[in-house]
């Protein structure tokens, strides 16, 4: 009897997550097959506040799932998908929108990865002149012996 006690409690224990997980994922209640599709749309183009990378539609992160439903009552609110970016931008900034606007405070997220680039290209380009000024730079003849391998 105590060797199946560890096993039924680890049985348990996986029934108990799937069911969690299976209440975590309930369809929302849609008027028609058009206000899902502009819902997957929209969901498509936010970006979850806690996730690196992923869109408020493939997250599984508690806030992801938290503003879903708020993107959903505030569609069932007749709000546009502007308003409800609006929203949720005025929550979370421009970080939440997958493709932020080109403005003067979105600058460096814009052209901060060009700057990295341009920067160490400057860096490399400074290094070999200054090797190449000091003649530390030796380039050897290869031998023609012909034992390469």
């Amino acid at each position: 009897m105590m060797r199946l006690l560890p096993r039924f409690v680890l049985l348990a224990m996986l029934a108990l997550a799937g069911v969690a997980h299976a209440q975590a994922i309930e369809p929302m209640p849609f008027a028609n097959h058009a206000q899902e599709l502009r819902f997957q749309h929209l969901t498509a183009q936010l970006r979850c506040p806690m996730c690196q990378n992923e869109t408020l539609a493939d997250s599984n992160a508690p806030i992801a799932h938290d503003l879903r439903g708020v993107v959903f009552k505030l569609m069932q609110q007749g709000k546009s998908d502007e308003q409800i970016k609006q929203y949720l931008v005025a929550r979370y900034s421009d970080y939440v929108l997958y493709d932020p606007p080109l403005q003067p405070d979105t600058w460096l997220l814009w052209f901060g990865p060009l700057l990295i680039l341009l920067g160490g290209a400057v860096v490399v380009v400074v290094t070999i002149r200054k090797r190449h000024r000091s003649g530390s730079v030796t380039i050897e003849a290869p031998t023609g012996n012909g034992d390469d391998w």
